[in-house]
């Protein structure tokens, strides 16, 4: 049994992006390091990962483009994200298929990326408010291990499963616009 969760890993050019936002050091806020942020379709906890395999393998993975904004908020008073819009079909069937698999679907799918973890009582990021619009088609996803440990949790992706064709979409596959 491992700690697991699925994922959308945004590409190399939205984390580069992502990179260039102010991210000042301050007291109550712990950052994320840019090789976690992804976006979670469902959480397992302790889940047999042959099981988790075996269920993806019968799932239908519809292709979609996941949209980053359009700015950076808070969820739940204590992580600092970026919302996501475009990819709750895709995590509607990845819970659908998994259903009875680890801890039970969460009854709302909330798309997002987060950034920092706040401390309770700290004051809020100026990061809050800043404008993001990033967007990038998403061609797979990933059944993610997860070890917590006291610096922050580690995760390896334990393997990959890709989405049908890629939606048409005008120009590039990926654009992301950081307004500071």
């Amino acid at each position: 049994m491992a700690r697991l969760f699925i994922a959308v890993w945004p590409p190399e050019e939205v984390v580069a992006d992502l990179m260039a936002m102010r991210r000042k050091d301050q007291r109550g806020v712990r950052f994320l390091p840019p090789e976690n942020w992804h976006v979670t379709l469902r959480f397992l906890g302790e889940a047999n990962v042959d099981e988790v395999a075996d269920a993806l393998d019968r799932t239908h993975l519809e292709a979609c483009a996941a949209r980053l904004g359009p700015g950076v908020d808070v969820l739940g008073e204590r992580s600092l994200v970026l919302p996501v819009a475009g990819v709750d079909a895709l995590a509607a069937a990845v819970a659908d298929t998994t259903a009875a698999i680890g801890e039970p679907p969460r009854k709302r799918f909330m798309g997002h990326l987060t950034l920092a973890k706040i401390r309770p009582r700290s004051p809020m990021p100026d990061l809050v408010g800043a404008l993001v619009q990033a967007s990038f088609d998403v061609d797979e996803v990933a059944l993610v291990a997860s070890t917590l440990r006291p610096e922050g949790a580690r995760y390896e992706t334990v393997g990959t499963w890709p989405t049908a064709a890629a939606p048409a979409r005008d120009g590039d596959q990926s654009s992301s616009d950081v307004m500071r």
